[in-house]
């Protein structure tokens, strides 16, 4: 029962933080125009549709959860100690990222995605750095950018200037940078489980 609890509370937490980052990151896509949504969906003030923030925050917590289990499973030893003040690097870290996807302007956009694809595993290098959350973070990175084609295919919204299947080819990794953030904040929450239940 204990444990059940510790898992709704996480998943609760990671859940607000998903829509929180959806929010915030999407108004700033919307913003740049670098993601357009039908007149019609756009419902309220934040300038974004209301699935989307639901949609971050269950895949944040799916993902915050799934890292922490996939840890144990395999046995994988972590690289850092977990500090709150890692997991807030990682986070801002991931939000330059997001940003500069939305502000930076390449005249390649080739050079632009490899740019961020280097962005993006500095991430996981400096605040991961295990197999584990590196094939995760891959893994979500490919299944995200599936269903993003997929809503875009099916008319949902769209992106300016296309250039991937039609999407920007930099999605990919803002999503595996997303997958390690998450990634973490889950590993800290459950670190942070772990350590309230030694104590008590």
């Amino acid at each position: 029962m204990a444990y059940f609890q510790s898992l709704v509370k996480r998943a609760t937490v990671l859940f607000v933080i998903g829509m929180f980052l959806a929010l915030v990151l999407n108004l700033l896509q919307v913003q740049q125009n670098v993601t357009l949504f039908p007149p019609e969906i756009v419902v309220n003030f934040f300038s974004s549709a209301w699935w989307v923030p639901v949609v971050c925050g269950t895949a944040a917590a799916f993902i915050g959860l799934l890292y922490p289990c996939v840890d144990s499973k395999l046995g994988e030893k972590q690289c850092y100690k977990r500090e709150w003040s890692n997991v807030m690097r990682c986070l801002a870290v991931f939000v330059g990222i997001n940003h500069a996807s939305a502000k930076l302007d390449f005249a390649n956009n080739l050079q632009f995605s490899l740019t961020l694809a280097a962005m993006s595993i500095g991430l996981w290098w400096l605040f991961d750095r295990s197999r584990s959350g590196f094939g995760l973070a891959l893994s979500i990175a490919f299944l995200a950018t599936l269903v993003t084609q997929l809503l875009v295919y099916q008319g949902v919204y769209r992106y300016t200037e296309p250039d991937f299947l039609y999407v920007r080819s930099w999605l990919p990794c803002v999503f595996f940078s997303g997958g390690v953030t998450m990634g973490n904040i889950g590993r800290q929450l459950a670190w942070y489980e772990m350590e309230k239940q030694h104590l008590s």
